[in-house]
């Protein structure tokens, strides 16, 4: 029988409060996080398992940094770090967290990988992880929900108050494709070299409260917004919304969701870096203010990421002038050189520099490892490698 009425939201957990949610509780200006979503696969043919519930068991006997949790389905973990000040300390954090995961992995014969698709799993096959949100999500969104086993990185910033949050997330907005090109892994989906360098972001893009958060001033007016919203029944808490950057007032901090999950922590620590570093520039030139014109051309410039990485176009909302998205990144690079050696963020950036100048990404490496080895499931194994630190 077809469903007629929509699911109803899982019960608020006792002593919650809606509206203590939407006060934006300061967080040290640009402390940072990240979020890790990682493949959890065997070791047979190197299809995604459904692991996460043994997996995640086995970490409840082992002290770990950071934090380990479930996602949607059950061939997906998420990897949280802690909240850092600096890259040398988050890079720390996620090399041990890295192996305390690979560890207990090992004990089950499973694989860990990062990467933002899964080469040739079949979305049908997931099994959705049992919890009251995932629950709800899955009765929400139908196929949606087995299709949302993609692999991202989140990166959060942390802001002084909520007007701080809306004003770097939409000064942040203009380079999102920054941050798309630099991560994107995820050149094969379903089986099919997609042509995309990260063609993840169209699987989030198809959720109807995807894309990019509206163009309001002031933390008054995004609560405004959002009681608007609750109040159509639409939402029901922030985590409805799945734009490509959110403001997150329990945490103080702005949420940048549009990596790709990178094959190595190292990597994943440096586009934090490269945010954090952009982030301080960015929220001391008050000189320049957002402008609409970001989102006229904002579902371009991301197609272009998407599609074809760094050697994509971009349109400057500021100048209306066209230029290659590497000498886009080329030229933020310069700006934030003197701002990065004052804050040691100078290793990472000099290695995105490096991969600027080359103007390739972890998806022509997933390529090039397929011309090499003919075979998908020979990909997935050198993606758990490299995770390991192997390659």
């Amino acid at each position: 029988m077809s469903e007629t009425r929509p699911p109803v939201p899982p019960p608020v957990a006792a002593g919650h409060d809606q509206d203590e949610e939407m006060r934006f509780k300061p967080s040290r200006p640009l402390s940072m996080g990240v979020e890790l979503e990682l493949q959890i696969v065997n070791r047979r043919d190197y299809n995604l398992s459904r692991g996460a519930p043994d997996l995640l068991f086995l970490l409840k006997s082992v002290p770990c940094p950071g934090e380990i949790k479930p996602e949607i389905t059950e061939g997906m973990i998420e990897l949280n770090s802690s909240v850092h000040e600096g890259y040398a300390t988050l890079v720390a954090e996620l090399r041990a967290i890295r192996d305390v995961l690979v560890r207990q992995a090992d004990r089950l014969n499973l694989g860990i990988a990062g990467g933002g698709t899964h080469p040739f799993h079949r979305w049908s096959e997931q099994r959705i992880f049992d919890g009251p949100r995932f629950s709800f999500i899955s009765d929400l969104y139908g196929y949606l929900a087995k299709q949302f086993t993609v692999f991202g990185q989140h990166i959060h910033l942390g802001c002084p108050s909520g007007d701080d949050a809306v004003y770097l997330l939409h000064r942040m907005s203009r380079y999102i494709p920054h941050f798309i090109a630099l991560s994107a892994a995820s050149p094969y989906y379903q089986g099919e070299d997609s042509r995309f360098q990260s063609s993840r972001l169209n699987v989030v893009f198809a959720f109807p409260l995807s894309g990019c958060m509206p163009f309001v001033q002031s933390w008054a007016e995004f609560e405004a917004y959002f009681n608007r919203m609750k109040g159509f029944g639409i939402v029901s808490s922030m985590k409805d919304f799945y734009w490509d950057i959110r403001p997150k007032p329990e945490y103080g901090t702005i949420e940048i969701r549009v990596c790709d999950t990178p094959l190595t922590v190292d990597q994943a620590a440096a586009l934090a870096a490269y945010a954090q570093t952009l982030g301080a520039h960015l929220l001391d030139d008050r000189a320049t203010q957002p402008i609409r014109d970001v989102y006229e051309v904002y579902n371009y410039n991301r197609f272009q990421a998407c599609r074809f990485g760094l050697k994509g176009n971009f349109i400057d909302p500021y100048t209306q002038r066209h230029r290659s998205l590497h000498e886009d990144v080329r030229q933020t690079l310069d700006l934030l050189s003197d701002r990065s050696a004052a804050m040691g963020t100078e290793l990472p950036l000099a290695n995105i520099r490096e991969q600027v100048a080359l103007e390739t990404s972890e998806a022509e490496l997933l390529r090039g490892w397929m011309e090499k080895h003919g075979a998908l499931s020979s990909v997935v194994n050198r993606q758990c490698a490299m995770w390991r630190g192997e390659v």
